[in-house]
């Protein structure tokens, strides 16, 4: 579900909630794994509730 007012975060900001390095999400990424990002441009960005959801699923199983 789309929320307009859903904050996007910048890599870094994801990597210091998970408090996990920047590198991580990069490798994540190129593994397919770790939170959906959306591309604007050059830059990556992560929907705050799907960063919250794909957490969720992590800590489900």
């Amino acid at each position: 579900m789309c929320n307009r007012h859903d904050p996007l975060w910048t890599i870094q900001e994801v990597a210091t909630f998970l408090g996990i390095p920047v590198q991580t999400i990069y490798d994540w990424r190129c593994k397919g794994e770790g939170p959906p990002a959306l591309k604007i441009g050059r830059l990556l960005r992560y929907k705050e509730t799907d960063v919250f959801a794909w957490l969720d699923q992590q800590t489900a199983a």
